[in-house]
């Protein structure tokens, strides 16, 4: 394990006023996504709205990193260069998506555990030999009746991200480890906030056991809300505190940052509780980022539809996105600024 390597890459991963664009959607998702816009999720399809998102001018201003899947990983540009070249070109750092995806837990209905540690040493070797430089790992956490999340769900999932959190370290790639609470349910913010910092700390001790070398990571955490169809929905001023009282109990300091998944909020919810979290005035360890995937890229993909003819459209706006969330890094943004975009 080289740390003054990873340290440098995780630092890079979390510079200030810029984040990661996250298009590592499996080919379901893609598939829903497309089938939202009535386009055929082709290969070819694939690789053109990706480069359309990667070639985007402006990129390496406000992006640190892309998050791509093992397709688009191998893909290149309708000119010939790839993906990662074309990312890095620009000052991005290309990532890599490692995970196999959320199974059911034995003995545990309505629980999840994430697979993919079978031959990951392996594919983590070719993956930094086709240019990645840090990968992802997401774990699913359901909060429901009967006392979920259990402790054997919390565990499981917090052992898993450590044992590919070292992997990542000794292949040369940064991780980023993503335990995300999920908003789907009726819970309460408090609700939330408790399970959130459980699983947060479940998985720091279990990262210690592991040997991970904590300043060569990235945590990419959901951020503290209400559930979805909970009654009373926090504001945002609530969401910002509350996520970071949950960081100050459960991150250490040496993780050198937070990349936060949007989790099915709006694009404008999510650079706002963002924006909060960043003009809190408290003096905090860590940068806090994003690291969205349909936040930044919904209003681009709805305007691309699948026609070249609108590929400039869409690019523009996701480039305001971006700049938005980049803003919101430094807490400069206002709300004011989305009708201006």
């Amino acid at each position: 394990m080289d740390k003054t390597s990873l340290e440098g890459i995780a630092q890079a991963m979390v510079a200030r006023g810029k984040g990661i664009l996250a298009a590592d959607e499996s080919a379901p998702t893609i598939k829903r996504r497309f089938d939202s816009i009535g386009l055929e999720s082709t290969e070819e399809n694939r690789r053109t709205w990706r480069e359309l998102l990667i070639t985007a001018p402006g990129g390496g201003e406000c992006l640190s990193g892309m998050i791509l899947f093992d397709e688009t990983l191998r893909q290149s540009t309708s000119d010939g260069v790839p993906f990662p070249q074309a990312l890095e070109r620009q000052g991005i750092l290309p990532g890599i998506k490692v995970d196999t995806g959320a199974k059911d837990l034995a003995g545990h209905p309505g629980e999840k555990v994430t697979e993919g540690l079978d031959g990951l040493r392996e594919r983590l070797a070719e993956y930094a030999g086709l240019g990645a430089k840090f990968a992802k790992w997401r774990a699913v956490i359901t909060i429901g009746a009967h006392g979920r999340p259990s402790a054997a769900c919390l565990h499981a999932n917090a052992h898993a991200l450590a044992r590919y959190a070292a992997l990542c370290q000794e292949a040369g790639v940064v991780p980023i480890v993503e335990p995300e609470v999920l908003m789907d349910g009726d819970h309460t913010i408090e609700r939330c906030h408790e399970v959130t910092v459980r699983a947060q700390r479940e998985m720091y001790a279990e990262m210690e056991a592991q040997g991970v070398h904590l300043p060569g990571t990235i945590l990419k955490p959901s951020m503290v809300v209400s559930g979805k169809d909970c009654a009373e929905q926090a504001g945002v001023d609530e969401v910002a505190w509350r996520t970071v009282a949950c960081l100050s109990d459960a991150v250490p300091a040496s993780v050198p940052g937070v990349v936060f998944l949007s989790g099915g909020q709006s694009a404008a919810l999510a650079t706002a509780h963002l924006n909060a979290m960043n003009a809190l005035s408290a003096e905090l360890p860590w940068a806090l980022s994003f690291s969205y995937g349909r936040a930044l890229q919904d209003p681009a993909l709805r305007t691309w539809a699948g026609k070249a003819e609108n590929a400039g459209r869409a690019q523009a706006l996701l480039a305001a996105r971006e700049r938005l969330n980049a803003l919101a890094c430094l807490g400069r943004y206002t709300d004011a600024m989305e009708e201006a975009a």
